[in-house]
């Protein structure tokens, strides 16, 4: 897969050692712990992580719109102020092996602003999900990512067209990754053996290895890629079986909840990365 030209991909080349929200399976999701593990463990190349808007303006790193999961809070996170959600545990309902133990109960673990996510990594690549659809949320992102000097090493992005399309406004220069349904039409046009629309706004196609029983990464659509110079991130793979056959096919970037099984695939490939 040849290189997009955006500042983005400088001095990087396929396959990319993606660990999604930091690697999910192995420390509690979308945390500096998490992220600290993938890059110093496993080096991994790009965070994969979502944000939301506090209450009072701040964005935080997380997954899901209320805390129940992930912390000890309650409630949708929207409604917390930043205080609030630091004094929660972001560790406690972590286990990696089903419930017979959490081993990063009480350790200290919080959910971390993008400031500080950005400030702790100062030369990773990161892909960034926006996850809620409030207004102004895209002035506040691109406003921390200038006052951070992180625009050209974040590619962008979010499931829902609308605010996709509202990233794209606020942030033109910046690497976008290809909301829902302009991603659908991309790959289902080329399924359909068609030319799919050509849209400059969206350079990455962060996109599902399958859709129900059908793969939808195929030999058609890496090409067309290539010829339309756009770059595939596959999620969510953690079988190494699966990540040594998208190595071989020359996918961009590989995001798994795994990073540990990632890094012995990648450094058992022909060209290890």
């Amino acid at each position: 897969m040849p290189r997009p030209t955006h500042p983005f991909f400088r001095g990087l080349s396929p396959t990319l050692h993606i660990a999604h929200r930091g690697g999910a399976r192995l420390a509690p999701e979308n945390t500096l712990e998490a992220f600290r593990l993938a890059v110093e463990h496993y080096g991994t190349q790009m965070l994969e992580t979502d944000i939301h808007l506090t209450r009072d303006g701040e964005l935080v790193l997380a997954h899901d719109a209320t805390l129940e999961r992930c912390t000890t809070g309650e409630g949708a996170l929207a409604e917390h102020t930043l205080a609030e959600l630091k004094r929660l545990d972001a560790g406690y309902h972590f286990t990696p092996d089903e419930g017979r133990t959490f081993p990063f109960r009480g350790q200290g673990v919080r959910m971390p602003t993008l400031r500080e996510a950005l400030r702790a990594f100062p030369e990773l690549r990161f892909n960034i999900e926006v996850k809620p659809d409030v207004p102004g949320i895209e002035d506040t992102f691109h406003q921390v990512l200038r006052e951070e000097g992180a625009l050209e090493r974040v590619c962008v992005g979010s499931e829902l067209d609308t605010v996709g399309e509202r990233l794209a406004r606020e942030m033109p220069d910046a690497c976008h990754f290809y909301p829902r349904d302009a991603l659908a039409e991309f790959v289902l046009t080329v399924r359909a053996g068609g030319e799919p629309p050509e849209d400059p706004r969206y350079t990455v196609l962060d996109m599902p290895l399958y859709f129900g029983e059908v793969r939808l990464v195929d030999e058609a659509l890496l090409r067309v890629a290539d010829a339309h110079c756009r770059w595939i991130n596959v999620w969510t793979v953690d079988d190494p079986e699966e990540m040594r056959r998208l190595v071989a096919e020359g996918v961009g970037g590989i995001m798994t909840d795994r990073p540990d099984l990632l890094r012995q695939v990648l450094d058992a490939s022909p060209n290890p990365r």
